[in-house]
């Protein structure tokens, strides 16, 4: 194994469906794998002690916002966000590519400049470079760093698209050339082209000739429909590299993730069960549980008697209600947790499933039950 790298090892296929391992310095990484959104160093409303009580294997940070608050001179000094947040397992960061797109009023692109903002926090402007992406990524000091790419808007617009993979392969050159095998890290192409199967075939193939270390799918997960973004993967896994890890990015509910894994992706993130969190909105075994609804308020059942997360089983719907609809801060906590832990169960079960070769059943058993 090469010390440097993250090393991908296929363990078994069922169909297109791939279980396997990472491992990095840090830590093993079971795939299909979910990653928990810590944009700001944090997964939202939850103890790290907690996250890691679930069985989290690797946490998402975010560049831009990073970059911004606490600032590179705190991480720097306490050594990366490891330290800063007292997690010490595998962190991936996104590039700030997915900021381009949903902070689109504050930035241009420049090809040659990178992605010039205006600070939504206090209207700095700020030149973002495959090249200073790269450097801010070092200095979190996450173990898998992505390219800067440039993530469109959903459109049917295929220059608009084809304009996109143009500056994003420029840019995945550049972060290549800027990242210099750094030690003990591994750097992800992001694979763009909207819903046009050629413009993903002609990203994939360029990207390809660069060579990194795992393969990201971005640009989905942006307002098409879930048969679309099915379609999309069908289409390009099949010609992904078999022997590194496939991302897609910013995915998604239960039933996404079921899809994709069937497709043959092997990683995940998604803030989706923390914000449901927060909304009161629960993922449950037995499909979704809007816990303001007043059907419950006289519920004395726990929110799910299959959680394995014993803890969590203190706390009645009932409770729950009451919390979440007088607005305490417990209701996002414990809700948020409770979503953390099911995605990271459900995750379990699929890996046992393509393992074990009942993956097919438990895809009927539960594609439509989160949709």
């Amino acid at each position: 194994m090469n010390s440097k790298k993250v090393f991908f090892e296929l363990i078994k296929t069922h169909k297109e469906a791939r279980l396997g391992q990472i491992r990095t310095s840090r830590g093993l990484i079971d795939t299909p794998v979910f990653m928990p959104v810590g944009t700001q160093g944090t997964v939202k409303s939850i103890f790290v002690d907690d996250i890691i009580k679930t069985n989290s294997q690797i946490i998402l940070g975010n560049t831009y916002h990073l970059f911004l608050r606490p600032g590179l001179e705190i991480l720097k000094n306490i050594g990366g966000l490891h330290q800063f947040m007292n997690w010490h397992k595998p962190i991936l960061t996104d590039s700030g590519g997915f900021q381009i797109m949903s902070l689109s009023k504050f930035r241009k692109i420049d090809k040659e400049k990178g992605a010039i903002f205006q600070s939504h926090l206090d209207g700095k402007k700020i030149e973002l470079s495959p090249e200073k992406s790269i450097q801010i990524q070092k200095t979190i000091n996450s173990d898998i760093l992505m390219v800067l790419d440039e993530c469109p808007k959903l459109t049917n617009d295929k220059k608009i698209i084809s304009n996109a993979i143009d500056v994003s392969t420029y840019w995945a050159k550049r972060s290549k050339i800027e990242f210099d095998n750094a030690e003990n890290k591994s750097l992800f192409g992001i694979v763009q082209g909207g819903l046009f199967n050629d413009l993903r075939i002609e990203s994939l193939e360029k990207l390809l000739e660069i060579n990194f270390d795992g393969y990201a799918l971005g640009g989905l997960a942006v307002g098409e429909k879930q048969n679309e973004m099915f379609e999309v993967l069908d289409n390009i896994t099949n010609k992904m590299p078999k022997n590194k890890p496939r991302y897609l990015m910013g995915v998604g509910t239960p039933s996404d993730l079921l899809g994709a894994v069937k497709s043959g992706i092997d990683m995940f993130d998604c803030v989706l069960p923390t914000r449901s969190g927060r909304t009161g909105l629960a993922f449950t075994w037995d499909g979704k549980v809007n816990i303001r609804n007043s059907k419950y308020k006289k519920d004395l059942k726990p929110l799910d008697e299959n959680t394995n997360l014993r803890s969590l089983n203190k706390y009645s719907k009932s409770y729950l209600n009451h919390l979440i609809n007088t607005n305490e801060i417990l209701a996002s906590m414990l809700i948020s947790l409770h979503n953390i832990n099911f995605y990271q169960q459900f995750m379990k079960k699929i890996r046992a499933s393509i393992k074990d070769g009942s993956f097919d059943d438990f895809y009927k058993e539960n594609i439509s039950k989160f949709n």
